[in-house]
């Protein structure tokens, strides 16, 4: 894993596994949001296997993809959604965290 920090409250990195989540909880997040797509690319896990391990160590998840067609107005409303829900420092997660960046970016336009 590579996460890279964003700000004291939002950090990003690639794709993760249900074994990632033991170290993500460690490292002190609470909560995720997933921003890939299933079945993107083949050997992924798929959002309800990271979900049900992330909710057995007690962290918020939630999925909000973002596709090809980029970050539409309904992925920055399930992001900003999110933000207003879910405790932090919150972790997202697509495919190599760029996604994951310019949703958070844009969320941050409309909660002002």
């Amino acid at each position: 894993m590579d996460i890279r920090q964003i700000n004291d409250e939002y950090s990003v990195t690639g794709q993760i596994t249900p074994a990632d989540l033991d170290d993500i909880k460690a490292l002190g997040f609470k909560s995720i949001v997933c921003n890939r797509p299933d079945d993107e690319e083949p050997g992924q896990p798929s959002f309800d296997e990271v979900a049900a391990r992330a909710r057995e160590l007690g962290l918020e998840i939630s999925h909000v993809p973002v596709g090809r067609m980029g970050v539409d107005a309904e992925a920055v409303q399930g992001m900003v959604d999110a933000l207003d829900e879910f405790p932090r420092p919150m972790l997202g997660y697509c495919r190599s965290g760029a996604r994951s960046t310019a949703i958070y970016e844009k969320s941050l336009h409309i909660r002002g």
